[in-house]
């Protein structure tokens, strides 16, 4: 029987109860599918980070490399750890050290989710660049505590690193619907942004049978609230992609149904799956939260490691138990009656 390596990573808030949500239905997913899931959990979190002053130990990605998946649930705790702490001592981390130059994100309604606009059948994949770009950390700040004090930000843009991502947007595309957006915003940002298009349009020549539509970042945003239906596979920057990826999570009922993954697509290295709802301090240990876009993740993490049946039957049973009411309104149902519904819908 074939076993898997799984790191999970719960981390902050509701991250903790949305991993073990997902982790049982991916238990139940994989029994009946005749592989083996093996979890490994580490409490590396804000938590973590205030007993031993880093937010994972130094041997931290020696320690996944061994995985062949993470799961993650959710980092951050502004109250306890800044943001800027958090995020670049773990998740950033991750992401460039083992090269999870992709971050997919699924933006489409499921059965029985009710979305803020009249638009209900766009489906929508939105493809970030994950390791340089706006985030890459470039930078500095002089004079600190002063008049003079000078605060840098450098976005670093290199040609491998544009080209890899949109080349996997342009094959993602081709195994959908054929039709890819670039966003940029080249009028204003006249190297980087223009280096990007300049590139798409070049990466085109090789792929005839993909559309290719420019888009700048604002008119991108107003397409995706009037005319979601309109798109198929949308590639942008770290910022940009970001940015977006948010909106497409409130176009299709929220958070509680973001789902990502954040893939090493030459399998070199471990890929990371994680909801994008954040660790939602105010509503911790409430058992309330959705684990919806956790366990949707955990799909994405099945799909990406081969085991495909497995993964179409968790979505399969995610949509069962939306379309029946359960899980599709935010904040109606608790975590428990949720992770139930959809355990009982696996199968069926």
């Amino acid at each position: 029987m074939k076993t898997y390596k799984i790191a999970l990573l719960p981390g902050d808030g509701i991250g903790r109860d949305v991993t073990d949500a997902a982790w049982a239905v991916l238990e139940k997913a994989s029994s009946a599918a005749g592989f083996t899931l093996s979890g490994t959990s580490y409490p590396w979190s804000c938590d973590y980070y205030l007993q031993h002053g880093s937010m994972m130990p130094a041997d931290g990605i020696d320690i996944l490399k061994s995985f062949d998946a993470i799961l993650l649930g959710a980092v951050g705790w502004p109250a306890k750890v800044p943001d800027s702490v958090s995020l670049h001592g773990l998740l950033l981390p991750i992401r460039k050290a083992f090269v999870q130059y992709a971050n997919i994100r699924p933006h489409r309604l499921l059965p029985g989710v009710q979305g803020p606009l009249k638009a209900d059948g766009f489906d929508i994949l939105c493809i970030r660049e994950n390791t340089e770009g706006e985030y890459s950390g470039a930078g500095g700040r002089v004079h600190q505590g002063t008049d003079d004090e000078v605060a840098v930000e450098t976005s670093i843009f290199t040609r491998k690193g544009v080209e890899r991502i949109l080349r996997f947007g342009f094959e993602q595309a081709r195994a959908r619907r054929g039709k890819l957006a670039s966003v940029t915003k080249s009028n204003a940002q006249k190297y980087t942004m223009v280096f990007w298009d300049e590139i798409t349009q070049a990466l085109a020549v090789e792929f005839p049978d993909v559309e290719v539509t420019s888009y700048h970042i604002d008119a991108m945003a107003a397409r995706m609230v009037m005319v979601p239906q309109s798109l198929d596979v949308v590639v942008a920057s770290n910022l940009f992609g970001d940015i977006l990826t948010d909106l497409g999570a409130a176009i299709q009922g929220g958070l509680g149904f973001a789902a990502s993954a954040n893939i090493n697509p030459d399998r070199t290295a471990p890929s990371m799956f994680e909801p994008v709802h954040g660790s939602a301090p105010d509503i911790a240990h409430l058992g309330i939260a959705n684990p919806i876009a956790a366990i949707w993740s955990g799909a994405m993490m099945l799909d990406h490691l081969g085991e495909e049946a497995a993964a179409r039957d968790v979505m399969a049973a995610i949509e069962a138990t939306t379309a029946r009411g359960i899980g599709a309104i935010p904040g109606k149902d608790k975590t428990d009656t949720i992770t139930t519904a959809v355990l009982s819908a696996l199968g069926q």
